[in-house]
């Protein structure tokens, strides 16, 4: 895995996002192991520390839970996973309307555009 991670933003934060990608996109499994703090700290070559403030941030919201004998586990709540998807698409739509509108598109040229360059 690639994490991109820059300095415009605190990391911990950056790893919260990357890693909810990779669960609502299912490349991480509802119900799967996650890699240990140091394992995954070392890929994504981040201070154990932030990478445990990170995993106890997307335990805090419900992503992860830690079984204190075989460590952390993605939810298997895949209703939840779910939810989290579509609001994400609603907020990366939702910057993507605002731009489009900086732009000086209409809504129908909105539409249009999307018709045009969105179809297979």
């Amino acid at each position: 895995m690639t994490w991109d991670l820059k300095n415009d933003r605190p990391i911990y934060i950056q790893l919260v996002e990357q890693i909810t990608l990779l669960i609502i996109s299912g490349q991480f499994e509802a119900g799967s192991r996650l890699a240990s703090v140091r394992d995954l700290a070392t890929e994504a070559r981040v201070n154990p520390n932030t990478m445990q403030k990170a995993l106890a941030e997307l335990e805090r919201i419900g992503l992860v839970h830690t079984n204190r004998t075989s460590g952390r586990f993605i939810t298997e709540d895949t209703k939840m996973i779910e939810e989290m998807k579509k609001n994400l698409a609603k907020e990366e739509l939702k910057t993507f309307l605002e731009q489009m509108k900086q732009l000086g598109f209409t809504d129908e040229e909105i539409k249009t555009f999307i018709i045009e360059n969105c179809s297979n």
